[in-house]
């Protein structure tokens, strides 16, 4: 599954809410992944020469997402933006009409909770243009949030406007702790003294894209560690949110619903699943396999078994073909030599027909032999007379079959007969 990963410039400061002042061209720095890591090409450019993949994810600038901790109001999903608006009004300075609100996975009703704010005709422009382009946007995800939770490293990340190509005073920090998240440029005194306090963190997690990591390293004065594209891609992909909330929901939700199972499936958080899922598909394909061998190798032993009582007890019989077949044939011979009558003689069968014979019957008239079966003519037998001879030698193995004036003996399946 190839994911398109597209940071998209910041928002034009004299954006109106009719969309008046947006540049025409679509355009962002794109990074194509092979989900869940690979790394694939990347480039720049407008919407027409990005490269086709399974998934878009739209990356937005951290200047243009805000940050609210709230305590989510306790409302039903249909009217839980406008709860939203109830309690960030008096903290938003712009019109409600004009602001995009989107919440963490699975949020919790009355716990504390971040909120992502953005200006909400920008992302719809840009939402819309590009699905009018072909180009339908699965998630649109910040470039930074706040950590999730506290006892998290701090992240600082430095960066250089695409239009400040070579001015180390441009540098810009984006500072994310668990108090939200910060855009700091290094540039005047109030701003490097925040940017300062940042930096005397010890345990925070430093970060720069290759072209500002020497001018990041310089004015830090430690190492920082170098993010590509790529890497930058990576880390966004794996964020949990997906602003694409609200009114500005994807229309296909089942599909989109399936993609975000999947792309959070295949994430790395969920690496400990994938590897006991592996282990037990292992584990199931070597047990059947061991099983398997076992039962081949106990139908092997009987085979063996049966071959060996065979030529002990027929050792005349030189080819074995069918085992239990043929000692059945050469028994029978043997009965058959020995003078003892089998089920399919006639002695065997008029035996038990006259052990189980009415006493108040009166001797059968004529009679009809064939191996195996035997017909004696009754007279006028009812149905209770014909069950009650067939009581008798059914817990023999024998099976009756009657018409009132024809009685069928014969030997009952193997499957129907019943202990004695």
């Amino acid at each position: 599954m190839t994911v398109l990963v597209v940071q998209i410039p910041p928002r034009p400061r004299a954006y109106l809410r009719d969309g008046a002042t947006v540049q025409a061209s679509t355009e962002g720095v794109w990074q194509l992944l092979d989900a869940p890591s690979t790394a694939m090409p990347a480039g720049s450019g407008p919407v027409a020469e990005w490269p086709a993949a399974d998934s878009l994810v739209l990356v937005l600038p951290p200047q243009d997402v805000g940050w609210q901790r709230v305590s989510l109001p306790k409302a039903p999903a249909g009217r839980l933006r406008q709860a939203l608006l109830g309690v960030l009004e008096d903290q938003l300075l712009a019109d409600d009409d004009d602001l995009h609100f989107a919440l963490p996975p699975e949020p919790v009703a009355g716990q504390p909770t971040w909120v992502a704010v953005t200006q909400r005709a920008w992302l719809a422009d840009w939402l819309r243009r590009l699905e009018a382009a072909g180009r339908p946007v699965d998630r649109v995800v910040p470039s930074v949030s706040p950590a999730p939770s506290p006892g998290l490293p701090p992240l600082g990340h430095f960066e250089r406007p695409a239009d400040a190509e070579g001015d180390d005073s441009a540098l810009q920090l984006t500072w994310a702790d668990t108090d939200g998240v910060l855009r700091l440029g290094l540039g005047g005194s109030l701003a490097r003294a925040h940017a300062a306090r940042a930096a005397a963190s010890t345990d925070a997690q430093w970060s720069a894209t290759p072209a500002s990591a020497a001018a990041a390293e310089a004015w830090l004065g430690r190492p920082v560690t170098v993010l590509g594209e790529a890497e930058l891609a990576r880390q966004r992909l794996a964020s949990p949110w997906n602003l694409r909330q609200f009114d500005l929901a994807p229309r296909h939700r089942g599909a989109s619903a399936f993609k975000e199972g999947w792309r959070r499936f295949v994430s790395p958080a969920w690496r400990p699943v994938h590897v006991g899922l592996a282990a037990l598909l292992v584990i199931n394909l070597v047990g059947l396999n061991a099983w398997a061998w076992q039962q081949q190798r106990a139908l092997t032993e009987r085979k063996q078994a049966m071959l060996a009582l065979l030529r002990s007890t027929h050792p005349q019989v030189r080819a074995v073909l069918d085992a239990p077949l043929q000692m059945a044939r050469e028994t029978e011979r043997l009965r058959a030599a020995a003078g003892q009558p089998g089920d399919t003689d006639i002695e065997t069968l008029l035996a038990v027909a006259a052990a189980a014979w009415p006493s108040d019957e009166p001797p059968t008239e004529s009679l009809q032999f064939e191996p195996g079966r035997l017909v004696l003519a009754v007279d006028a037998w009812d149905d209770a007379r014909l069950a009650a001879f067939r009581d008798q030698v059914a817990p023999a193995g024998w099976a009756v079959s009657g018409d009132g004036t024809r009685l069928t003996l014969s030997r009952a399946p193997a499957r129907d007969r019943s202990a004695p």
